[in-house]
C-alpha cells in the first residue's frame, strides 16, 4: 500500500508536526507500506522532529507562509493564486505517485483535494475541534472576519461530505459534525511514557503550552493568586515558548513574581514532569492536549478546565483529576487547593492518570490507523 500524507510543513516544533511524525514513522517501521509525504513550504528546511529515513518527502515549494506577513486585504489574491498553482503542482504528484490512500491534515488542500481524480481514497484527519476551526479568536475577531470564518466552514462542509473516512480527536468533537458521514474518531498517541508513575512530594505545580491566548495562563495566574494566598509555600513553573511580556506584567501587578516562574521550552520536559507534584490545564479550547496525555503519563493528578475538546475524553472527575468550568478562575484555585491539601488522594489520582495513558500509548493507537487505511483501500478497490 502506498500513503501520501499532505502537511503544510515539518520543521515547526509544532504539536501537529510532532503527532504527524511519530505517526509516519510507526508505519514505516511496523509496516511494508510506501510511506509518502507532501509539503507545501519549508523548502530547504530540515524536519524538526528526525523522519525515518524510508519516508519520502516531496515538497510543493508554493510557500503560504508568504501570507502571514500580508495584510488582510492583500491575502486574498495572493492566497488565490497560490491556490491555483498548489492544485496543478499537488495534482501532478498524484498523478505520478498514484497512492492508494491521500491522508490530508486538511489545510489549503481540502478545498479542491476531493475533485483531483488520481484513484485514491480521499481521508481527512483534523486536529482541532469544529468550534475553534478556521476561526479567529474573540479578542481579535470583526465583522470581516466572521463573515469569512463563516463562509469557510460553509466550503469545508462541502469538501469534508466528499472524502471517504474523516478522522477526529475525540468523541466529543464527533459529535460537532452531525453532516459529516464516515466520522472516526482516533486520538493522538504519545510517543513516550514513564516506566512508572511520578510520586513526587516537591511543592510545586506545572503547566506546559504556548504564551497564547488559547492557552489561557492569563486565567491560570488570576487562580494562582488565590492559591498563592492559601497557600504560600508552593510555586507555578510554566514552560512553553513565546512572548511572556504579558503574564510578566500581571506576576508584577499581583506581586507573585516570587512563587511564579515563566520558562521557555525545554527538551527535558520529563524531568520538570517528575519534578512536580500537580499539572494544570488551563486552556481556553483545544484539538486534543498532547502535554495532558503525556502529563497522565508520567502519573501526574490534574487540574483542568472542561474546555473544547479532549479533557473530558480523558479525565473522570476524582479519579484521574478534576474538571472546571472553563474560564471559571475560582473554581480552577479551589481545586488546584484542594490537591495541596490532599496528598494522599492526589497520589491515588496520580496512579490512575498513569493507568489512562496507557490506552495512548503509540502501539496501542496506531493498529486503529492501520485497519482503516486497509478499511478504505478495500472499499476504493471495489467501488473500482
Amino acid at each position: 500500500m502506498k500513503i501520501l500524507f499532505i502537511t503544510p510543513s515539518l520543521y515547526i516544533p509544532g504539536g501537529v508536526e510532532r503527532v504527524l511524525t511519530m505517526k509516519m514513522n510507526w508505519l514505516a517501521r511496523h509496516t511494508d507500506w510506501d510511506i509518502n509525504v507532501c509539503l507545501t513550504d519549508g523548502m530547504g528546511k530540515e524536519p524538526y522532529y528526525p523522519l525515518d529515513h524510508r519516508i519520502k518527502v516531496y515538497n510543493l515549494n508554493i510557500g503560504f507562509e508568504e501570507l502571514w506577513s500580508l495584510p488582510f486585504f492583500r491575502k486574498v489574491p495572493v492566497y488565490l493564486w497560490k491556490q491555483r498553482l498548489y492544485r496543478k503542482k499537488l495534482g501532478a504528484l498524484l498523478e505520478t505517485l498514484r497512492p492508494d490512500i491521500t491522508d490530508s491534515l486538511l489545510r489549503r488542500e481540502i478545498n479542491f483535494l476531493c475533485s483531483l481524480r488520481d484513484g485514491s481514497a480521499k481521508v481527512g484527519e483534523l486536529h482541532v475541534n469544529r468550534k475553534n476551526y478556521r476561526n479567529f479568536e474573540s479578542h481579535e475577531t470583526n465583522f470581516l472576519k466572521e463573515a469569512f470564518s463563516k463562509m469557510w466552514m460553509e466550503m469545508l462542509l462541502r469538501q469534508l461530505k466528499r472524502l471517504d473516512r474523516f478522522v477526529v480527536l475525540t468523541q466529543e468533537d464527533a459529535e460537532n459534525w452531525p453532516e459529516v458521514p464516515h466520522v472516526e474518531v482516533i486520538p493522538n498517541p504519545v510517543e513516550r511514557l514513564a516506566s512508572t508513575p511520578c510520586h513526587s512530594e516537591r511543592k510545586r505545580v506545572i503547566a506546559v503550552g504556548r504564551y497564547s491566548y488559547q492557552k489561557g495562563f492569563d486565567l491560570l495566574i488570576e487562580a494562582w493568586k488565590s492559591v498563592h494566598q492559601r497557600h504560600p509555600d508552593w510555586t507555578l513553573c510554566v514552560f512553553g515558548g513565546g512572548d511572556t511580556a504579558p503574564y510578566e506584567r500581571m506576576l508584577k501587578e499581583w506581586a507573585l513574581t516570587d512563587c511564579v516562574q515563566l520558562n521557555a521550552p525545554t527538551t527535558e520536559i520529563e524531568k520538570e514532569f517528575l519534578d512536580s507534584s500537580l499539572f494544570v490545564l488551563s486552556s481556553r479550547f483545544e484539538g486534543f492536549p498532547m502535554v495532558l496525555i503525556e502529563a497522565l503519563g508520567y502519573g501526574m493528578p490534574i487540574v483542568s478546565f472542561s474546555c473544547r475538546c479532549g479533557p473530558r475524553d480523558c479525565l473522570e472527575n476524582g479519579v484521574n483529576g478534576w474538571l472546571v468550568p472553563t474560564g471559571d478562575t475560582e473554581a480552577l484555585a479551589d481545586r488546584i487547593c484542594w490537591m495541596m491539601e490532599h496528598p494522599e488522594e492526589r497520589k491515588a489520582m496520580g496512579q490512575q492518570a498513569f493507568l489512562t495513558a496507557r490506552r495512548y500509548q503509540l502501539d496501542a493507537v496506531m493498529p486503529r490507523w492501520v485497519e482503516l487505511f486497509k478499511e478504505v483501500a478495500r472499499h476504493k478497490s471495489k467501488e473500482a
